[in-house]
């Protein structure tokens, strides 16, 4: 099904992102974010104490209401530092000035 696929993808791209921490010898500090009115961010990684949102997502063509829920992480005392929509994508590239397309192939 498609949610499930979803959910795969999503599967895929946490462990390959702490694999890649692992094999550097570092600790990947990555965190599941979900408030009380259903808001969610797949991926809030902690890095030299900034806060980076990362969505994922199985579409070739995201938009930036992908990344409207990153500004919940203006709450937070840590910084908040540049966002991503991992996706099928093929290629880099930038949604605005503060979140970027990576493409899952690169991770």
């Amino acid at each position: 099904s498609e949610a499930m696929n979803g959910a795969i993808l999503e599967n895929y791209v946490v462990s390959e992102i702490a694999k890649t921490y692992i094999n550097c010898g570092m600790e990947p500090f990555m965190y599941y974010y979900r408030d009380k009115d259903a808001k969610e961010i797949d991926i809030v990684l902690e890095h030299d104490g900034i806060l980076n949102p990362i969505e994922i997502k199985k579409t070739s063509n995201p938009g930036t209401e992908l990344t409207r829920v990153f500004s919940l992480l203006d709450r937070a005392s840590v910084q908040r530092g540049k966002g991503a929509v991992v996706c099928m994508k093929p290629g880099l590239g930038a949604l605005d000035r503060d979140n970027f397309v990576v493409p899952v192939w690169m991770i």
